[in-house]
């Protein structure tokens, strides 16, 4: 049988809290099996998480995460790889804008710093 880890088990493998793991079964991200009151994720669940947190590392929002394992569901894996791709090209290109934009920033304000060091001597 596969391995199914309880509410608490699953928040403990993937460091978050229960009001995440909560809040991820709410929107629909996560479907554990419920059995009375006790909930138990298996193996498609904990795969899921692992892609969401994963996909919130790299700046990914909940609801584009949601959509890209929904494509999973309805249109199979190479749909969901080509939208991973293409989700993936515009999180980059994003991402190494906001570089190039703290770059700037460091450099101005290291400009800056130096500049009051030399005046105070």
């Amino acid at each position: 049988m596969p391995e199914r880890l309880t509410f608490k088990e699953m928040c403990a493998r993937f460091d978050v809290t229960p009001r995440t793991l909560r809040y991820y079964e709410y929107i629909e991200l996560l479907r554990p099996e419920k059995e009375g009151r006790a909930r138990y994720y298996g193996p498609r669940e904990t795969a899921r998480m692992t892609l969401i947190l994963r996909g919130r590392r790299f700046g990914f929002s909940l609801e584009e995460i949601r959509q890209w394992l929904e494509i999973y569901e309805q249109e199979g894996t190479e749909a969901q790889m080509r939208e991973m791709v293409r989700l993936a090209d515009r999180q980059l290109d994003a991402l190494r804008n906001e570089r190039d934009e703290l770059k700037e920033t460091i450099d101005e304000l290291q400009k800056l710093r130096d500049e009051v060091a030399r005046t105070i001597g």
